[in-house]
């Protein structure tokens, strides 16, 4: 991996960077540890010494694919609060989650690699996700939609949940998400 004092990467290496790590993800979620790098290489159009400037061993690669998917869904929070009203961002930003647990559950043997070998990919996860979901639920309950007495925690637990147990299933997941969603809009009297 890159150490913070190297000079941040040009804009074609950059754009290879995020290419090997979108097709490593896609790569890992649907062949876990039968993924090949020189097919992840070639899915990012890029050659294989490219692939191995940014990643020199697979796991650092598993694990730099993992990091890039949480990111995608923890960045996603504030851009779709930006773009929609508190309770709509949400329920978009709960599709997110479910996609990324997806892709996170189809890369589970490829990260017990990464585990093996040292690292831990999940360190700060669970933190960053609940930052993520916080702001949703802040702005859900100042509006007025969201009940303002639930934790992001319990969210991520029940979003998590509602992952493990529809798999694949996304029309159950849809179902469930829409439940979970009228359960935080519920207020008592």
């Amino acid at each position: 991996m890159r150490g913070t004092d190297q000079r941040p990467l040009r804009a074609d290496a950059k754009r290879n960077r995020d290419q090997i790590l979108a097709a490593a993800a896609k790569a890992f979620s649907k062949c876990g540890l039968e993924a090949t790098l020189e097919g992840i290489a070639k899915d990012a159009c890029v050659g294989i010494g490219t692939l191995y400037r940014h990643f020199p061993t697979r796991e650092a690669l598993i694990e730099a694919a993992y990091r890039s998917e949480l990111a995608a869904v923890c960045d996603a929070a504030l851009e779709l609060l930006d773009a929609m009203p508190p309770a709509e961002a949400l329920r978009a930003w709960m599709d997110r989650y479910i996609d990324y647990m997806t892709r996170k559950l189809g890369m589970a043997d490829a990260l017990r690699a990464v585990i093996a070998s040292g690292a831990n990919p999940y360190a700060q996860s669970r933190e960053l996700l609940v930052g993520a979901i916080k702001p949703l639920l802040d702005a859900g309950a100042a509006d007025g939609v969201i009940r303002a007495d639930v934790s992001a925690d319990d969210v991520l637990v029940s979003l998590s949940g509602v992952a493990l147990a529809a798999g694949a299933k996304r029309d159950q997941a849809d179902r469930l998400l829409n439940l979970l969603l009228d359960g935080l809009r519920y207020q008592s009297s």
